[in-house]
C-alpha cells in the first residue's frame, strides 16, 4: 500500500512539473531533462521509470486534466433540477474553469496540435469536440421536451455553444486580453435568449 501511494505521489508530482513546464515553454520544449529539474527530481530516469515514453505523459496530463474539468462541471450542473439550469450552469462552469485553472487551458492548446488517432492521424478540434457536442445536443432535447426550450435545432446551437466557448479560449492570452466574468455574463444571457421557449426575460442570476 506504501509502494503505492508513494508511486501515485511521484506520478503527480511528474505530471504537475511536466504542466508547468509546457505552459511556460510550449510543448516542444518541454524535455525530460527540464521536467525533471522542474520536479526537483535527481534523474529523468525517474520520469522513464513512472511514464513508459513522452506520449504516456502527455496521456496522463490529459486525463488530469479532463477529470478536473469534468469534476467541476458535474458538480455545478448536478445542482440544478431543470434543463435550463443545467445549460446555464454548464456555460458557467466552462468560463469558471479558464479562470481558475489558466495554466492547464494554455497546456491543452499546447498540446492539441501533437495529438494522432489511432491510425495516425492529427485530431482536429472538430473531432475533440464532438463527445461535448453530442451531450450538449442531449441536454437541449430534454429541455424541448419539458417545454424549457423552444423549437430550434439542437446540433447547431450546441455546436454554436462550444464555438462560444472555444472563441474564449483563444482569447485567453490573446494581447488585447479577454475580462471572463464579463465574458460569462454575456455568455449566459446569450444563450438564455437563444433558447428559451417564451419570449419572458431570462432568469435573474
Amino acid at each position: 500500500m506504501r509502494h503505492s501511494i508513494t508511486t501515485a505521489a511521484r506520478r503527480t508530482q511528474i505530471v504537475r512539473a511536466a504542466i508547468d513546464t509546457i505552459a511556460e515553454l510550449g510543448y516542444d520544449k518541454a524535455s525530460y531533462a527540464r521536467i525533471t529539474e522542474r520536479a526537483g527530481l535527481s534523474s529523468p530516469r525517474l520520469i522513464s521509470y513512472h511514464f513508459t515514453n513522452k506520449d504516456d505523459l502527455i496521456r496522463q496530463i490529459l486525463v488530469d486534466i479532463y477529470t478536473t474539468a469534468a469534476q467541476m462541471l458535474t458538480e455545478r450542473i448536478e445542482r440544478e433540477d431543470t434543463a435550463a439550469g443545467r445549460l446555464l450552469a454548464y456555460l458557467e462552469a466552462n468560463v469558471e474553469f479558464l479562470r481558475e485553472y489558466p495554466r492547464e487551458v494554455v497546456v491543452l492548446t499546447a498540446i492539441g496540435p501533437h495529438l494522432r488517432d489511432d491510425t495516425g492521424k492529427p485530431y482536429t478540434s472538430a473531432s475533440a469536440q464532438e463527445p461535448d457536442v453530442q451531450a450538449l445536443e442531449a441536454l437541449l432535447r430534454e429541455g424541448q421536451r419539458a417545454s424549457e426550450f423552444r423549437d430550434f435545432d439542437t446540433r447547431s446551437m450546441s455546436i454554436m455553444i462550444r464555438g462560444a466557448i472555444t472563441a474564449a479560449v483563444q482569447r485567453l492570452h490573446h494581447e488585447h486580453g479577454l475580462d471572463l466574468d464579463t465574458y460569462q455574463q454575456e455568455l449566459v444571457t446569450t444563450f438564455a435568449l437563444a433558447t428559451r421557449a417564451t419570449h419572458d426575460a431570462p432568469p435573474a442570476e
